[in-house]
């Protein structure tokens, strides 16, 4: 192959499965899919081997939701629980594969119980995704 005086050729290899790291921009838009209540959104943007670890539950991690379907059921159930959910004031956190987002939740539980505190999620990312979502937040008194 001849090269022109003054180009020079790249050997880069693309990969269609290499994605793109983790931004602050892709979390603002997981937390807006959130604030809009969209399951179907906020599935786009987990892995195919998805966990989410919810911030109550049985468990010592809360409840654990493994798979597509089991964490579209954990989101689901969040909505089910709150119906008027808002998260507000997230900040992001990105290092490597993992991040942290903090934000303010609010809430009334369908009983009329209204809950407003900080917390955050904690996050490992795989292939430009999210594979863990690990919830924690206060638990005021009242």
């Amino acid at each position: 192959m001849v090269q022109r005086k003054g180009t020079r050729r790249a050997n880069v290899e693309r990969s269609p499965t290499k994605r793109r790291p983790v931004t602050a921009k892709f979390l603002d838009a997981f937390a807006d899919a959130w604030n809009r209540h969209d399951v179907d959104r906020l599935m786009t943007f987990m892995s195919d081997d998805c966990v989410f670890e919810a911030s109550a539950g049985p468990e010592v991690c809360g409840t654990r939701y493994e798979g597509r379907e089991g964490v579209r059921k954990g989101y689901a159930e969040v909505f089910a629980t709150f119906p008027d959910a808002q998260w507000s004031g997230a900040r992001h956190v990105i290092s490597g594969n993992r991040g942290v987002s903090e934000w303010t939740f609010t809430g009334t539980r369908v009983d009329g119980t209204r809950v407003e505190v900080t917390g955050c999620d904690l996050f490992t990312f795989k292939n430009g995704k999210i594979a863990v979502k690990n919830s924690y937040r206060k638990n005021r008194t009242v």
